[in-house]
């Protein structure tokens, strides 16, 4: 599947974004010392998110910021829990539009020429919903929507975009998750041969 950059990038940044989540991160899987596992708790955190996604615009942030975030990745969480390409539509058109999308051609920080969808002076949530919400799009247009997927480890719930060929890609890490339930199979496996 060929995905254009401006794209994949903005699948990378819904991805953490909905990793940030708290049902998303496992017991024991980098979760803070406090026990919280709210990825996006505070105004820092958000910031720290813009910062790590190279998101251009982003002026002050506040509360009200963080809370719209939070909202942005819920609806973005409902579109990976359908498997309905028409539901799936439903959902983007209407986070898109509700973002006042306004397409543009930008070249801006290094990159060559590439489409922003968001307006010039928008909110970080507008800003994740419009362009974030078209890379979703991509995949719903292209007939790839099981591409959008959850761990199937049973204690994660981490998302992920499955771009192997085959479209076999279980888990969101092969060195954590599936390294872990392999070797738990393989444990098993011999326990029971040793009986």
């Amino acid at each position: 599947m060929l995905i254009p950059h401006d794209t994949r990038i903005a699948l990378d940044t819904v991805i953490d974004l909905l990793n940030t989540a708290p049902e998303s991160e496992p017991p024991g899987h980098g979760q803070p010392e406090d026990g919280s596992t709210e990825g996006l708790d505070g105004i820092e955190a958000l910031y720290d998110f813009a910062r790590r996604h190279r998101i251009s615009g982003v002026g002050e942030l506040h509360e009200k910021d963080l809370r719209a975030v939070q909202e942005v990745r819920a609806r973005f969480a409902t579109i990976f829990a359908t498997d309905d390409a028409g539901t799936a539509a439903s959902l983007v058109n209407a986070l898109v539009a509700a973002a006042g999308t306004t397409p543009q051609l930008s070249n801006h920080d290094g990159y060559d020429w590439h489409v922003h969808y968001f307006a010039p002076d928008a909110s970080l949530a507008d800003h994740l919903a419009a362009d974030c919400g078209m890379a979703l799009a991509f995949i719903v247009v292209a007939g790839e929507q099981e591409r959008l997927r959850r761990c199937e480890a049973p204690d994660c719930r981490r998302a992920f975009v499955d771009l192997s060929r085959n479209r076999s890609r279980r888990y969101c890490s092969s060195r954590t998750c599936g390294n872990r339930l392999h070797v738990a199979a393989y444990r098993a496996r011999r326990k029971e041969a040793a009986g």
